[in-house]
């Protein structure tokens, strides 16, 4: 591209900037002039020790202050979100259309859009109740197994994941903040106003794939679909996902 791109990531439910892992490398090599900055939400990463807010709206308020400090002006700004990641993207087009050139979403969903039991399977709540109780590894072993559908990364992630939760752990009351944030979040009428790609994953266990074919329908745009992968498509598909960011 003619502008240097700068890659804006954010993460969703409970993650944060550390849970990139090795597909900030993948994306790197992919475009390798590009420059690349991943946005703790409130109340995660960083910001573990604060309080994440009740909205949607409120949480971009505050990650946008981190934005105006690493953009530089004439750069291709270009974010990319994940999951309720996905739902902080959209009400920030909406709420500062301006701020970035270009989009893609993977494994999102929209109330008013999607059912809430799309949105979070019934046997993914089901699996996710324990959560809560558990500490350390076993938690964080037990979200990957919800979210990966590859077990050739399953060791290597999981360590990666157990030293995140014990540096930077998100509080029980964040969690149930940014569930109740997600839960009530509509996008009314809303479409984008700049280029939009939709990356899902046909076998997402934790939310379907329906809704990102929803989306796609309602905003009439072209779905790309992974196969096998789960719902963290940048653990199972890295190089599918940089390869298909939607960028020349």
């Amino acid at each position: 591209m003619a502008k240097e791109t700068h890659f804006y990531l954010v993460r969703g439910l409970i993650r944060e900037k550390g849970h990139w892992g090795p597909f900030i490398q993948q994306l790197q090599e992919t475009y390798p002039g590009a420059r690349i900055s991943a946005i703790d939400l409130p109340g995660a990463g960083e910001y573990y020790l604060g309080r994440s807010p009740l909205s949607i709206g409120a949480m971009v308020d505050d990650m946008r202050r981190d934005f105006l400090r690493c953009s530089t002006p004439g750069e291709h700004s270009h974010l990319m979100a994940i999951s309720l990641g996905g739902m902080i993207a959209v009400e920030w087009l909406r709420r500062y259309p301006g701020d970035f050139h270009t989009v893609t979403l993977i494994n999102t969903s929209f109330g008013g859009v999607s059912p809430f039991f799309h949105r979070l399977r019934p046997q993914a709540f089901l699996f996710l109740l324990k959560v809560p109780f558990l500490k350390g590894r076993k938690k964080e072993a037990r979200i990957l197994q919800l979210v990966s559908n590859h077990p050739d990364v399953f060791e290597e992630t999981l360590d990666q994941w157990e030293v995140i939760q014990r540096e930077r752990p998100v509080s029980l009351s964040n969690t149930l903040r940014q569930l109740f944030a997600a839960a009530k979040f509509r996008i009314g009428t809303f479409l984008p106003s700049i280029p939009v790609t939709l990356l899902s994953a046909t076998k997402d266990r934790m939310v379907s794939v329906d809704c990102s074919r929803a989306i796609a329908r309602r905003w009439k745009l072209p779905l790309r679909e992974h196969p096998t992968g789960g719902h963290d498509l940048t653990v199972d598909a890295p190089k599918w996902v940089a390869e298909n960011m939607g960028l020349p």
